[in-house]
């Protein structure tokens, strides 16, 4: 009897199908490389429709008018791990360079910030924290925070605000019960929830970034780590563009430790790796 659990066969022209769809529909460059996990991944899908082979889910697919099949697959093959306060050297500059910036300027009580593909909410309330942590009297202060992100499953996670106990590797104790409620959990390990005074500073939406953007700006600081390197040079050259035109002057922009704008047509000055200034 065949097992039902069993992982489904993926052939390399349904990959190459697979992959010039994803590329089409949201810019994300999956080479041959990524064909094992693609194939991991899927598998649940698989599973979760009650399908036996990848053709069946690529006619599937085909056959779905209604787009929640492509949303669901996009899902999927997301990467969203992250933690609270990773990569701090973007906090830090945060706190201590582009805040008492704006602080001290005193033109206007207004800051912008943009989490560009936010995952699972760690980074844009960790965001919440450093502005909360750094700039005094806060509630004299017009403050939002857009949190975007290409996945529908993920963003139901930040809303929900709810994360384990070893997403706070490194974050000072005092910090976490100063802004997370502890919440009861299935297993052994302990939860936390996010207060009201995060949630309060932050909006949460899909949006796909090969699309049109809603927002107008302008943004005081974009985040949009770890995510450029899903796509091919022509696709950032055309998003860091768009990312420059929605910044305000001397607004600045965070890549992922892992990326650069090295080779890339762009109109940013250089600040140190990963930090560029409008």
């Amino acid at each position: 009897m065949a097992n039902p659990f069993a992982p489904t066969s993926l052939t390399e022209a349904q990959f190459h199908k697979i992959s010039e769809l994803v590329k089409r529909l949201a810019g994300i460059n999956l080479h041959v490389g990524k064909m094992q996990l693609v194939k991991a991944r899927l598998n649940k899908r698989l599973r979760d429709l009650g399908m036996t082979s990848f053709a069946q889910y690529l006619a599937f697919l085909e056959d779905d008018k209604s787009g929640n099949e492509l949303v669901s697959m996009l899902d999927a093959l997301s990467t969203n791990l992250t933690n609270f306060f990773r990569e701090p050297t973007h906090f830090d500059y945060l706190r201590t360079t582009i805040l008492p910036r704006i602080l001290q300027s005193g033109k206007s009580r207004r800051i912008r910030v943009w989490s560009a593909g936010c995952s699972t909410g760690e980074e844009p309330y960790t965001i919440c924290i450093t502005l909360l942590e750094t700039i005094p009297n806060m509630g004299l202060w017009d403050v939002k925070i857009l949190a975007t992100d290409l996945s529908t499953q993920v963003l139901k996670r930040a809303a929900q605000g709810v994360y384990s106990e070893a997403r706070f590797e490194g974050v000072p104790r005092a910090v976490v019960h100063k802004y997370f409620d502890k919440v009861k959990s299935d297993g052994p390990e302990t939860n936390y929830q996010v207060k009201g005074v995060l949630r309060q500073l932050v909006t949460f939406g899909r949006l796909n970034l090969m699309e049109a953007w809603p927002m107008t700006g302008p943004f005081d600081v974009i985040f949009c780590r770890n995510v450029m390197i899903y796509f091919e040079k022509p696709t950032q050259a055309k998003l860091i563009q768009r990312y420059y035109d929605l910044l305000c002057p001397g607004g600045v922009f965070f890549l992922g430790h892992s990326e650069s704008l090295t080779g890339t047509n762009h109109r940013f000055k250089y600040i140190q790796p990963t930090i560029y200034e409008k």
